[in-house]
């Protein structure tokens, strides 16, 4: 329940520099009389400009300082909500917006609007409409809660009842669901994506495998070839090196043999040469000499004959012998000749064997990079796009079972949200109320002495039931019928308040009420009412006739003008 305390203001439209301050607490019934233009209203303007920052009445917010002063307009309103003690500061020239909780200013949000947001939700939780229907009935300017339209029929009701709450969670859950059915579309279109990218994936796979298995089936039949070419070269060598082991140990056997046999005929040569020479010289000498050079003794022709003839036969024989010799010495060169021949052919065989080896060498390692390439790039590229393929299918299956989720959490959140509409849950207690307002409101109807069956439906039209039980609408009626019907509303709404401990105050103000189309009957009827609301409520009746309604009050306040200026007599 909110209790205001007091009320002060100065420069605040005809009030001046000096502060008019109210206690609102000090008396339960409260009459506020003076002439017109002395400020009687200027208080209910007030109270509506400090927690709402508009007045009750249609003036511009430039308009509310005083245009004597034009500066330091400035309205303070003391409250209590529970156990917690408010007071809010609102000013003019210069702006001025403060909460204060407990003797400390509560942080001002960036925004004003958010500022006022905390004031209206979290600490009063009633908003300038609910609050003038529970708390205010004027004749000027106030707009009674028949003439409201549906939808805001509907707002002051679920301020009373306190359901607004659920309008609230219904639009958090809207958006919510909103942003819940934004992240579907987004995830349904990632999920055709990755669908899409799964198909390229498979193709490309097979691509791959169609591209690596002929490569495969070209490689091998690469290495098949080579194999065969190596099979080749290696029954080659084997030929070979047979032939070479088999004939090279006896060619250079024999080819060793030969150059000795050439040497031993070089020298048989060279004795031979000089034999011959010895031989010559001997013949030439016993040609020459018939006397030995020596001894002078003579050589007789028999000696030198038979010297000579003996020269000759030797020399004869060396020459025969140095024949054979000759020809045995050109068998031997050709011998050479022929097994040299042989061995280069040997060593022809060796280099081609060689060569074959290192043939073979370079087949098996072009065989060796051709597995590599089967097992290597091509199946690792394929190994890759499977792998690739496979994280594709389980993101896939992630946002699958997302979309699941989230279109259960959606689910759910639609069927909350189906509840918390105007004909979900509110409508389940507006129905239990219903009938309790009604009662209520042809209750005080009966008090103000019209009887007639007033019944609000859901949707908050009213049927009016007169005379022969004929309906009727709330335009249908007198101005002080308009005026009862009014009164039992508020009174209502106040009930209603403070049953659900809502938007429950103890400040009631009647502006110009009894003013207006009230007969005395209708007068006499009111105050009845205003007796019995009880001590927690505190009465404000601003009226033009102080003369009739003296000495029915505990208080009464009279506003006069001085000086421009409007101030408590």
């Amino acid at each position: 329940m909110i209790i205001f305390q007091k009320i002060r203001y100065k420069n605040f439209l005809s009030t001046g520099n000096n502060f008019t301050e109210i206690d609102i607490l000090r008396h339960k019934t409260t009459l506020i009389v003076g002439q017109n233009g002395a400020g009687k209203s200027t208080m209910l303007d007030a109270i509506s400009f400090a927690l709402f920052g508009k007045p009750h009445r249609n003036i511009n917010k430039p308009q509310l300082i005083n245009s004597i002063n034009n500066k330091q307009c400035v309205v303070e309103v003391e409250f209590k909500v529970g156990a917690a003690q408010f007071k809010v500061v609102r000013g003019i020239k210069p702006g001025i917006f403060e909460i204060w909780k407990n003797g400390e200013m509560i942080n001002q949000s960036s925004h004003a609007k958010e500022y006022q947001r905390i004031l209206e939700q979290n600490i009063l939780k009633l908003n300038h409409k609910s609050f003038h229907q529970v708390v205010v009935l004027g004749s000027s300017n106030f707009v009674p809660f028949m003439q409201l339209n549906p939808h805001n029929r509907r707002n002051v009701i679920e301020d009373l009842l306190d359901i607004g709450v659920f309008s609230k969670m219904n639009q958090i859950l809207k958006e919510e669901a909103n942003s819940i059915k934004d992240n579907l579309k987004d995830l349904a279109y990632q999920i055709d994506l990755s669908k899409n990218k799964v198909d390229t994936q498979k193709k490309y796979i097979n691509d791959v495998k169609k591209i690596t298995n002929e490569a495969i089936t070209y490689k091998e039949t690469q290495i098949s070839t080579k194999r065969k070419e190596i099979e080749d070269l290696e029954s080659e060598n084997n030929e070979l090196s047979i032939e070479i082991d088999r004939n090279q140990d006896g060619i250079e056997a024999e080819l060793k043999k030969l150059h000795e046999r050439k040497q031993s005929l070089l020298q048989y040569s060279a004795q031979f040469r000089q034999q011959m020479a010895t031989v010559a010289k001997d013949a030439k000498f016993y040609e020459d000499h018939e006397s030995c050079p020596t001894c002078d003794q003579d050589i007789g022709s028999e000696l030198r004959s038979e010297k000579m003839d003996q020269a000759k036969s030797k020399a004869k024989e060396l020459q025969s012998a140095m024949g054979k010799l000759t020809e045995e010495s050109t068998q031997v060169e050709s011998s050479i000749s022929d097994t040299n021949d042989a061995l280069s052919e040997i060593r022809n065989k060796q280099s081609s064997l060689h060569s074959n080896i290192q043939q073979i060498n370079r087949l098996q390692s072009e065989i060796g990079n051709l597995r590599e390439d089967i097992a290597g790039s091509a199946v690792a590229d394929l190994r890759e796009a499977e792998e690739e393929l496979e994280n594709i299918k389980s993101t896939l299956s992630d946002m699958t079972d997302s979309k699941m989720k989230m279109s259960e959490t959606y689910s759910y959140k639609s069927a909350i949200a189906e509840m918390l509409k105007d004909t979900g849950i509110k409508t389940k207690i507006i129905k239990q109320y219903l009938p309790v307002m009604n009662k209520l409101i042809n209750q005080y109807l009966q008090v103000l002495d019209f009887y007639v069956h007033f019944d609000l439906d859901e949707e908050f039209n009213e049927t009016i039931r007169s005379r022969h039980r004929d309906a009727f609408g709330y335009d249908s009626f007198s101005e002080g019928e308009k005026q009862r019907i009014d009164l039992s509303l508020l009174f209502t709404w106040r009930q209603i308040a403070k049953m659900k401990n809502s938007v429950s105050t103890n400040l009631l103000m009647l502006d110009e009420t009894f003013d207006s189309s009230l007969d005395h009957e209708g007068v006499e009827n009111l105050l009845k009412i205003l007796y019995t609301l009880g001590d927690d409520t505190n009465i404000f009746i601003i009226s033009h006739k102080g003369d009739i309604l003296d000495g029915k009050f505990e208080n009464k306040i009279e506003f006069i003008k001085d000086k421009n200026f409007s101030r408590i007599k």
